[in-house]
Formats: structure tokens, sequence, C-alpha cells
């Protein structure tokens, strides 16, 4: 018997992993269509991020109109 409740532990974590991904997925077509029908920015890119992260962070100097 506890070696059927072992054969069921990767079909659970499958399917538990499948409806996390899906929940993904949809979440990102949901945010797309909002964007797309309110005339929003798209989503930054990961190199964007971090070059305004670095910025942030005091790594990069500050534009030339925010120099006083």
């Amino acid at each position: 018997m506890a070696r059927n409740v072992k054969s069921m532990v990767l079909p659970v974590v499958a399917a538990a992993v499948f409806a996390g991904l899906g929940r993904m997925v949809i979440q990102r077509i949901r945010l797309d269509r909002a964007a797309r029908e309110n005339h929003t920015v798209a989503l930054l890119d990961a190199a964007a991020r971090a070059r305004i992260s670095a910025a942030l962070r005091g790594a990069a100097p500050p534009p030339a109109s925010m120099a006083e």
C-alpha cells in the first residue's frame, strides 16, 4: 500500500506545476489584453528593468537633465 502512495506523488506534483504555469499564462494574457485596451505602455524587458534598478541604487550617474 505504501508503494501506491509513492507512485501518486509525481502525478500530483506534475498537476500542481501545470496548474501554476497555466495560471501564470492566464494572468499574462489578461494583463496584455488590459494594456492593449487601455493603450498603456508595454511591460519593460529585463534589460530596461536592470538599468532602472541600477540607476535607483546609485550605480549610475543621474541623467544630465536631473543634475544641478
